[in-house]
Parts: structure tokens; sequence; C-alpha cells
């Protein structure tokens, strides 16, 4: 199930589909004109003068059943100048990639997310220095807490890195919170998980039990006092702003079809 989630995030990453790797120097020319919105059965799809587009590695027919991602998709189209740059394009990334995942991968993205809420970023404390001590318990205590009170669980976490076993009632509480979540939502949340480090957070995120920007804050606390300390780094700054744009993307997804 490892190996499915780094395929799905990598595929993510690379932008263009499975299994296809884009040569920066060699980018593909644009070859349409026109991009729309089209109703297809089922949804929506873009078209590009007229045609479905379809994921560059399997060829399949790409159709959302929310409005709002398909203008995301057409906007990143339409926002192509003479070649096609899939790193701009994170929406159409992120829903080729859950295309070409396809529906058999659902399971194994959910007991992923699972997997990652059992051995959680927000578990595992420091005991030094009091500052980020405090900032974990500030912004991490109060994630739990929320979770422990809307799924009436109850969480272990510890101090250090040896891993430390959640009840069983947890777990299980902790799945059943992704009943009913479909291929691309499981993979805008798969994305979150691989983005923040943390499956709670993304179940927190999917039931409107934290915003965005709480999840975003929770999942840098370490990064954000390391920064403190050292200043920031130009390029870890850049890295982490393609993050968060990778990040809103999913967020995206998921609000428009919890909608």
């Amino acid at each position: 199930m490892r190996d499915q989630l780094e395929d799905a995030l990598k595929n993510q990453d690379l932008g263009y589909g499975q299994a296809q790797h884009i040569n920066q120097v060699e980018l593909p020319k644009r070859f349409y004109k026109d991009v729309d919105v089209a109703r297809v059965e089922g949804g929506y799809a873009v078209t590009l003068d007229g045609k479905q587009t379809r994921t560059p590695g399997r060829k399949l027919p790409v159709m959302v059943p929310a409005l709002s991602i398909a203008q995301a998709m057409a906007g990143e189209w339409a926002a192509q100048e003479k070649h096609i740059d899939p790193t701009t394009m994170p929406m159409v990334r992120l829903i080729n990639s859950a295309v070409e995942s396809g529906e058999e991968n659902v399971p194994a993205f959910r007991a992923e997310i699972g997997k990652f809420a059992g051995n959680d970023l927000l578990l595992y404390r420091v005991d030094t220095p009091q500052e980020l001590v405090a900032d974990q318990e500030l912004h991490w205590d109060g994630a739990l807490v929320t979770l422990a009170r809307h799924f009436d669980v109850a969480f272990q976490p510890t101090i250090g890195i040896i891993h430390q076993p959640q009840p069983v009632p947890t777990l299980t509480k902790l799945d059943t919170a992704l009943e009913g979540q479909g291929l691309l939502s499981l993979t805008a949340l798969v994305s979150v998980t691989g983005i923040t480090g943390s499956g709670l957070l993304a179940i927190a995120l999917l039931h409107e039990l934290l915003t965005a920007d709480q999840v975003w804050t929770a999942a840098h606390v370490d990064e954000d006092h390391q920064i403190r300390l050292w200043g920031e780094d130009e390029e870890a700054m850049e890295r982490r702003a393609k993050r968060r744009v990778e990040f809103d993307t999913a967020v995206a997804v998921v609000e428009a079809l919890r909608a």
C-alpha cells in the first residue's frame, strides 16, 4: 500500500500522467485554441477544441463530478501559452493521477490514510526545547481533542520516536470516518496526508473539524520552529510555497466533493 501511495504522489508531482517523465526543456507545444467545460454523462469534462481531455499515460477520458473542479482544470489549460507546462497545472495533475490510479486503488488509499493516522505526526512529541514543546501542545493537542470528541475515540501520544500503538477501537472508528469517499476524494486526501505527514489532519479536514489554514499550521510546527531559530532558506521556502499550492488544490477537491 505504501508503494501505491508513493506512486500516486509521484504521478501528481510529475504532473502529466502515470509513468510519464517530463523533460522540462522539451515541453509539448500547445496544440489547441479553445478551452471549455462541457456537461457529460456523470459530471463535467474539459474540452480542448471540442474534444474531451484524456490522461497522457493511459489515455483515459477525464470526467469530474463537480463543476468547480472542471472549471479549475479548464483555467489551467487556458493559461498555457506556447507550451504546456504540467508544473503549472496542479488540478489537472491531481485529477489525472486519480483517473490513472483507477477505482481498484480506493481500498488501498483509504487504508494508507488510516495507517498514517495510527502512527501520526501529532502523536509523537519532543521533550525539549520548551518553545517547541509549547508549540506542539498548542496546535496538536487541540486537534487531537477535537478529533477525540467528534469520533468518541482516545489517543495515546508519546514522547520520542519509538512506536506507540493506538487503541484498536480508535483505528476502527478513524477508518469508518473515510467510508463513502470515492476515488477523487481519497486521492486528494492522500495528497493532503503526504504533504502534511498526518492522516489525522486529513480526516479532520474532511469532516470540517479544522480549517485548511489550521491543518497547514499544525503540519509545519516543527519547520516553523526551525525557521524562527535559523531564519528562512530561500530554496526551502520555494519548496514550501509549491507544497502549499498542491495542498490548496487537494483541499479544493475535498471541499468541492463534500458540497
